[in-house]
Formats: structure tokens, C-alpha cells, sequence
């Protein structure tokens, strides 16, 4: 006997339909959960649908800060990018709504949490790896994995039979997520990976063939790893992704269309906007260029991979992923100073980058003079590296 079930409430389609679902299946009790991590939605109108479908009680949490603080940050210190191109941004948003859905569902004394991710997808294992990490004894329910429906089509049907206001049509089926940090585009339409998408559905970012003929010009100031200040202008961590949102955006910065290998086995057409996301990560790494030892960098560059998967996996709350943050964070202690990228029709490019705790060396770097380099020791350290590749061919 479950006594309530917290579910995790976006107020689209898939968990409008489960609260009533939930409550026509289980006969309990439903709490809502809706976290606030900047999707730019009326969050009291979504409180009043979570009621008005049948949810007892619903709440919600700006989490904006905390989110880009003590996740995307995290993770942009890292330079994480799934599969050498997607940003996470929807990866990195699932352990923190799980982790205060965990927290609900022991204040309310809930024996059960409910997600509305499909079986198909990446957020089923996301939520339920971290709902088991936070809470072993959790029950999870999967709506997706349960009930009658097949396809978004039924969900909608269902949805218009038993009045439930929701966001997708017939017209315009594909998924969207949206947080401070991205805003994602799936299924539906997007499911041919040769059409191109729909022009009027991009949010967050102008077409860069209609950005300004004229580029923009951003510097971005790093401590130990982090962005800090956009223009010397000090921002707390929400504050700063945001204008960097707003600028990159302005300029059609930070869109990709991309086809991803789903942990699940399945291959997924995928398009994502992350503007201020892609010129925090341009920047990232031009500040690192010239503050990191090289094999450090080599070092933590052959971790990306993995750490990345670990995100987009749903491991955020494992050991693994715990032990290569606290590598990478005393990595990032030098990690400090200025750089300055170009936005120009969606291109992100560094220009200048500067710092305190600089390795670069313009008296050794110089073309112009030797700056206490003497050129005749390269010769022995050529020969001694060559001496495997001569071997090699004397030995033929």
C-alpha cells in the first residue's frame, strides 16, 4: 500500500497525464514537486493546473542559484561535453530535481516518487540512479513504463478527452526542456535527422544570419575555475549565466542539431540551445591555456570523456563521479584570471586572455630573440625522442 507519491511536475504533457494517472491507478494521495531552475514558465499557473488535474499539494522551489552554483559549474569546470559536442543541460538537471523530490517525499512521509521520463529515454535512468543513491528504500514509479499509452499522439488524445491544458498539439508534438542553462528539442518532427528544424522553433537565440552585422565584444573573469564577473561587473552565479544568455543569444550563439547514442542503446536526434553555456566553455578553455601545467591539462583533458558520460549516464551521485570533481576542482585552483571572445553571427571566438598566475612566457615563446631558451638543446632532445622511431626502421 502506498500512502503518497511526490512526482516530479513540469506541467507539459507527460506528467499532467500521470498525475491523473497516478491517482485513477493508486487511489492516494499526489504531491507535486515543480523546481524553478529558470525555465521562464509562470510557476503559480502550473501549480494550479498540478491541482486542478488532482495533485493535494504542490511545491515549488526557486532553485536557480543553487543549480548553476553547485551543478553547471561544477561541470563547466570540468569542460564536459557528451560525445564532443552536447553541453548537458538537461543531463546536469535531473540529480538536483531528484535530490528535493528525496527531500519532499521524507518531509511528507512518502513512501513513493513518480517521474514522467519515457522508457526510451536517458531521464528514467537519471532520476531513479539518483533517487537510489539518495534514498535506497525509495519506491519508484514510472508512468511511461506502466500505463496503457504508446505514443505523445495517445498522450494528447487522453489529454483533450479528460480536459487537461497542455502545451504540444498535433501541429507541433516535439518535446521541449528548458532550464537557465539550455533548452532542448526532441522527437516529433525532429525524428528525421535530414529535415531541418522549424525556423519559428528556436527560444532562446535569433537566427545568426539575422544577429547584427556588427559583433560583440565580452571579457570574462575567472577564480579558481569559475566565472565571476562579466565585464568587471561582479555577478552571483545565476546573475552572470543569465546576461551571458541574453548576449550570446542576441548574436545566434549556441545552437547545435546533433544525433546522440542514448545510454540506453538507442540513437537520438537531438537540438539544443545553450548560449551563454557555449561562451562560458570557449572561455574556460582559453583561460586554462595559459594557467595549466601542459600535462596537467593533457591529464584532465583524457577525463572529459568520461566524466561527461557520467553526467549524461545519470551518475552524478556516485563515487566515481565525486572522486574526478575533487581531482578536477584542485586542478582548477590556478585557474584564474580575464578572457575576451568575439560573438559574431553564432560564432564564439576568443580574442585576448590574460592572468596573475600566467605560465606564458613571452620571452621564451619569441620568435625575435632566444629569452634564455638556447635553441642547440633541442637537437639532443630530438635525437633522444627519435631513437625508438630509428630503431624501429634499422630493425626492417
Amino acid at each position: 500500500m502506498i500512502n503518497k507519491i511526490v512526482i516530479a511536475y513540469s506541467g507539459g504533457l507527460d506528467t499532467s497525464v500521470a498525475i491523473k494517472w497516478l491517482k485513477e491507478k493508486y487511489k492516494t494521495e499526489i504531491i507535486a514537486f515543480c523546481a524553478d531552475l529558470g525555465q521562464g514558465e509562470d510557476l503559480e499557473v502550473i501549480s494550479e493546473k498540478a491541482l486542478k488535474t488532482g495533485a493535494s499539494k504542490v511545491y515549488v522551489e526557486d532553485l536557480k542559484e543553487e543549480f548553476v552554483r553547485d551543478y553547471i559549474f561544477p561541470m563547466l569546470r570540468a569542460n564536459a561535453a557528451y560525445e564532443g559536442t552536447y553541453l548537458l543541460g538537461t543531463s546536469i538537471a535531473r540529480p538536483l530535481i531528484a535530490k528535493k523530490q528525496i527531500e519532499i517525499a521524507e518531509k511528507e512521509g512518502a513512501e513513493a516518487v513518480a517521474h514522467g521520463a519515457t522508457g526510451k529515454g536517458n531521464d528514467q535512468v537519471r532520476f531513479e540512479l539518483a533517487y537510489y543513491a539518495l534514498n535506497p528504500d525509495i519506491k519508484v514509479i514510472a508512468p511511461w513504463r506502466e500505463w496503457q499509452f504508446t505514443s505523445r499522439q495517445s498522450l494528447i488524445e487522453y489529454s483533450e478527452m479528460h480536459g487537461i491544458p497542455v502545451t504540444a498539439t498535433k501541429e507541433k508534438p516535439y518535446s521541449i526542456d528548458r532550464n537557465i542553462f539550455h533548452i532542448s528539442y526532441e522527437g516529433g518532427v525532429l525524428e528525421d535527422p535530414w529535415q531541418e528544424p522549424p525556423s519559428e522553433m528556436y527560444t532562446m537565440s535569433i537566427p545568426p544570419e539575422k544577429a547584427p552585422d556588427k559583433s560583440a565584444s565580452i571579457d570574462i573573469s575567472y577564480e579558481k575555475g569559475d566565472p565571476i564577473a562579466v565585464n568587471d561587473e561582479h555577478m552571483s552565479p545565476e546573475v552572470l549565466l543569465m546576461k551571458l544568455n541574453s548576449i550570446a543569444g542576441e548574436n545566434g550563439v549556441g545552437r547545435i542539431d546533433i544525433v546522440e547514442n542514448r545510454y540506453v542503446g538507442i540513437k537520438s536526434r537531438g537540438v539544443y540551445e545553450t548560449p551563454g553555456g557555449t561562451v562560458l566553455h570557449t572561455a574556460h578553455r582559453a583561460i586554462e591555456s595559459i594557467t595549466l601545467d601542459r600535462e596537467i591539462l593533457h591529464l584532465r583533458d583524457s577525463l572529459i570523456t568520461r566524466y561527461s558520460e557520467l553526467i549524461y549516464y545519470g551518475y552524478w551521485f556516485s563515487p566515481e563521479r565525486e572522486a574526478l570533481q575533487t581531482l578536477i576542482d584542485e586542478i582548477q585552483k590556478e585557474v584564474t584570471g580575464t578572457v575576451r571572445v568575439k560573438l559574431y553571427k553564432g560564432s564564439c571566438s576568443v580574442t585576448g586572455r590574460k592572468s596573475p598566475l600566467s605560465l606564458y612566457n613571452p620571452e621564451l615563446a619569441t620568435f625575435e630573440a632566444e629569452g634564455g631558451y638556447n635553441q642547440k638543446d633541442a637537437e639532443g632532445f630530438i635525437k633522444i625522442n627519435a631513437l625508438r622511431l630509428k630503431l624501429k626502421k634499422l630493425k626492417t
